[in-house]
């Protein structure tokens, strides 16, 4: 079964396409994940495999399983997140950065809210929206 597996994989993978090792330091957590893909994957789909090995490792922090809840950053290459449709292969490194995407603001009547995940937004803001009187003119 696990040679059916090998050929299977390298019957997809086409004759040009190289396998590199890449390593990939999740933001927040202990230490890399170091896996083989093809110079020919797109960025997507390896934020999807650093998700998954994440999660199988039970590392911590505890992380979304949605690939579009992430940033991957080359670790030397630039300041600029890859584009999901990228080809990893292209950016010319093997070292990246996986952090997750800030908190969107959302602006209300003149006030500035924290679009936060699980309606947690701690016991600060709600103390601060608990006390926040709005006066109507007559």
């Amino acid at each position: 079964m696990e040679r059916k597996l090998m050929k299977s994989y390298s019957e997809n993978m086409s004759e040009n396409s190289r396998r590199l090792l890449i390593t990939v330091n999740v933001l927040g957590s202990a230490g890399p994940l170091r896996f083989v893909v093809s110079e020919n994957d797109k960025v997507a789909r390896v934020v999807a495999t650093v998700l998954k090995k994440y999660g199988r490792e039970g590392r911590l922090p505890v992380l979304s399983s949605d690939i579009n809840d992430f940033f991957l950053y080359s670790a030397s290459a630039g300041v600029d997140a890859l584009g999901p449709s990228d080809l990893i292969g292209s950016v010319g490194v093997r070292n990246f950065i996986l952090c997750k995407k800030q908190k969107q603001l959302l602006m209300t009547e003149g006030r500035a809210h924290g679009i936060t995940q699980n309606g947690k937004g701690g016991w600060k803001a709600w103390l601060t929206k608990s006390l926040h009187f709005k006066i109507h003119p007559h």
